[in-house]
This record gives structure tokens, sequence and C-alpha cells, in this order.
């Protein structure tokens, strides 16, 4: 069992109240970490902190900021046996999983240490003469980032990067799920030397998050939110930050579709759609739900999809034929079951897969899925993909835009005009031609449209959210005024 502190200011303490929750691995049920529970007055303390870490960090030079975040990267990566470690244990994770989080983590920090002089402003020609008139962006303050469980170093690292990188200061607010993985990551980064209450990492109980996040998004001194996570809790943060004047990056739910137009690359189309699927038991944002494929090569597909789905053994994380790791928990592969019962109640065929025991769930194919099935529209966010036939390339664009969400999603063809053009009329904030929906590099403009949320993360598509655009004068000869 790990012991998890809350990191504030710098130093590793205990909740005011001396109250902690447990968390429990999803696959065993023993207590994988113990994490201190903040109060309200935590909170507080933590955003206090970086308040006054602000002035110091703010005034660095870009290239101190710089040399510091890739010492954070270098240290993230040394690190990886215990993030697979804990993140296993927590989350019922593959090692695989883990070791690829921190990666692209390291490569996040990495991405935004280039940014630190990239950060610019603007001479803006104006008609006062002997003005010199000037956009400035300037860091904004204390930046409050909410990660999630299902990625939980690449998110947590993207919540932080890119503030940092602008001169803001950070109160990371962990996963109830995942807390001793996203106080490693605020350890990491304090060890780097980014200076104490530069990055402050609270942990709650889940029943005090709703308080806890109200008070941290109305303190006065935090500027900015940025909220990865789900769409319903997605809606409480973008409402609580609108009430508080405070804007907010939202990343949020997705059902992403992947079109199979009737001249792909079948067997590219399959191992996409699978990994798409699968990786991960499904619970990423970006994870591939809705196969639209042309009724013409459909059979064809499903038919080296199941062959393709049946290889691949979910099971336990640390045992050796397992290709697959667990739900987040048993209750999620409850729901999976809720769906796929649902689905074929009303007409749709289980092809393969979708037997449970406990959390973990063999990943699942369901053929024929219509608008009159909970499928159809609902997050699966587990190892379960619908595939929908259609006629043509049109019914094609018209199912893949009839969802509340736009993350991700995917066009498979030869023809890459075909398949561009579809690719530009699919509502989404992403769109991969004859790849995977679930693709992510730190450098890219990361975010949705509708359902999914709004603004974008990832290095330059950062700046402009985490900094404060500022309009400044500079009169350079006597001014005439009209009284």
């Amino acid at each position: 069992m790990q012991e998890v502190p809350l990191l504030i200011g710098g130093r590793a303490v205990s909740s005011s109240t001396g109250r902690a929750f447990e968390r429990r691995d999803p696959v065993n049920g023993a207590v994988a970490s113990r994490a201190a529970a903040a109060s309200l007055e935590d909170a507080d303390a933590a955003v206090t902190a970086a308040q006054a870490a602000f002035p110091a960090w703010s005034a660095l030079g870009p290239n101190e900021r710089r040399r510091r975040l890739l010492k954070a990267a270098d240290l993230l990566e040394q690190k990886t046996e215990a993030f697979i470690a804990l993140g296993t244990a927590e989350t019922g994770g593959m090692p695989g999983w883990y070791g690829f989080n921190v990666m692209l983590a390291a490569g996040i920090l990495r991405e935004a240490a280039s940014m630190t002089t990239q950060i610019t402003g603007d001479l803006i020609p104006s008609d006062l003469p002997g003005s010199m008139a000037m956009a400035v962006r300037q860091p904004c303050g204390v930046v409050l980032g909410i990660a999630p469980w299902n990625a939980p170093v690449i998110l947590a690292a993207r919540a932080v990067a890119m503030p940092l990188a602008c001169g803001n200061t950070v109160v990371l607010k962990s996963s109830e799920l995942c807390p001793a993985v996203h106080h490693l990551l605020g350890s990491v980064l304090q060890e780097s030397g980014l200076g104490d209450g530069v990055v402050n990492v609270i942990s709650n109980a889940p029943e005090d998050a709703p308080a806890i996040v109200e008070r941290l998004i109305a303190h006065p001194q935090v500027r900015r939110v940025n909220f990865t996570g789900s769409t319903r809790v997605g809606r409480i943060i973008g409402e609580l930050s609108a009430r508080h004047f405070k804007p907010a990056v939202l990343e949020l739910g997705g059902k992403a579709p992947l079109l199979v137009l009737d001249d792909a690359d079948l067997d590219a189309a399959v191992e996409a759609a699978a990994f798409g699927a699968f990786f991960n038991q499904g619970q990423i944002c970006m994870s591939t739900e809705r196969l639209i494929v042309d009724e013409r090569v459909a059979d064809a597909f499903v038919d080296k999809l199941a062959r393709k789905a049946a290889g691949l053994r979910a099971g336990r994380p640390l045992e050796a034929s397992s290709v697959l790791g667990s739900l987040i928990d048993a209750g999620a592969a409850q729901r999976m079951l809720g769906l796929i019962d649902d689905a074929v109640a009303k007409g749709a065929r289980l092809v393969v897969g979708g037997e449970v025991e406990g959390s973990i769930m063999q990943p699942a194919v369901i053929d024929g899925v219509t608008p009159a099935m909970r499928l159809y529209a609902e997050e699966s966010f587990g190892p379960l993909v619908s595939v929908m036939r259609v006629n043509g390339d049109e019914e094609a664009l018209r199912v893949a835009n009839d969802s509340e969400y736009g993350l991700s999603a995917a066009v498979f063809s030869r023809d890459v005009v075909r398949a561009m053009g579809l690719a530009q009329r699919i509502d989404s904030g992403i769109c991969h031609i004859n790849g995977p929906t679930v693709h992510d590099e730190g450098q890219m403009p990361f975010g949705g449209v509708k359902a999914s949320g709004y603004g974008s993360f990832g290095a330059k598509a950062s700046i402009e959210h985490f900094t404060q655009l500022r309009w400044i004068t500079l009169q350079t000869t006597p001014r005439h005024y009209p009284i």
C-alpha cells in the first residue's frame, strides 16, 4: 500500500483534518493506496502556495524555465517503473500502457519546454501619432488543473506543462482513482527544481469532490481552469468557471467514429479499429466506439475484426498471457453488459467477446447497431465497439455526425482526396485518414467540439489559453488632447 500525502508549497503534508481515503486494486480488491483527503482549508493553502510562488517563477527567463522542464522530463522517465507499479495497482492498466504514459508525458514536458521562447506578442499600427501599440502575452497567475484516471500520467502532465511553460504556477487536483500516480508526478516536478509551490498536488475523498472543486474554482487567485474528464462533470466545471469568470479548457467525452469506405484496405482498417477500440480496455477519450462500414465490404470487415478481437485476451495486468488489462472497476463491466443486453434485445448481434469476470471483460464486437439502441449514442468507455452498416459516403457522414460528441474520428479509403473531403465535413476536433482514432503527440492541437468540450491542449494551441493578452501603449511624442 502506498501512503499519499498532499504536496503544498514544496512539502509533503497530511490533510489538516487527518482524514484519508483508500483506493483499492480493481482486480484483487487489495488496498493500492491510502491518500490524504484534503479539506477546504487545504485547497485554499494549495492556491496560496501557488500564488506565493508565482512572482519568482513568472520572472524566470524563458531558457531557465526550459531547463527545469527538461530536467523534469528526464527525471520522469527515470521513474517509469514506479509509475508502472502504482498505475497497475490503482487502475488495473497494463504495464505497457503505463510505460507509454510516461514516455508521452515526458514528450509533453519537452514540447512545453520548447515553447518558453515562443510566447510572443505583436506591434499594432495605431492612428495616434507617436503611439507604439503592443499586444503582449503575460502569465495569468495560478492555473487549476483537474486530471482523470484513465491516462493519468499523460493527462496530468498535459494539465500542468503548458501552464508552467507560460510562466504560471499550478494546483493539480488528482483523481480519486489514482492519487498515488498523480502525487508521484508532482513529486517528480518538485524534485526537478521548479521551486517550492510552483506545482501543488491535492487529493480528496470521492464524496468531497464537489465541494473541493467549487472551492478551488471560486478562489480569487485561481485565474484559469483546465479539466479532462467526462462530459457530465465537464458541464459542472464549465458552469462553475463561467459563474466565477474563469476561462476554462475542457476536454470531455467521445464517441469516436471510424469510417470504412468501400475501397478501404480492410486489413489496415481492422488493425486500426482493434487498437482504437480495445487499447487500455477502450478507456481513452479517443477510443473507437463506432465502426461505420459501407455495406459492400461490411461482411468481410466484421469477419476479420472478429478474428482479431478473439486473439486479444484480457486478464490480470501482470499475467504474461494478458494482452489487455482490467476495467477501472467491476461496475464498469456490468455497465458494458447492460449495453450489450439492450442492443441484442433490439436486434443487434454479439459477434465476439463480452465475457466478464469481475472487472475484466473480453473485447466485444456488436454488429447491426441502430439508433433504437443505447449503444448507438451512449459513450461506452470500455472494450465494446459497435458496427453500423451504411450505404455510401453520404450516409456514412450522416451517421458519423449523428452524435452529441465530437472529439476524434478516422476515415479509411485508398482514395485520399475522397477521404479528405469526408474528413473536412465530420464534426470533430481531430480526424485521421488511414490511421486510428487514438493518436496523441505533445505538439498537436488537441481538443473537441460539441459535447466533447472546447479549447485545445498542446504546445502553441495552449498559449492563448494560459496567457493573458494585454494591450500596452508607449507614447513617444507629445500628444494632443481635445480639451
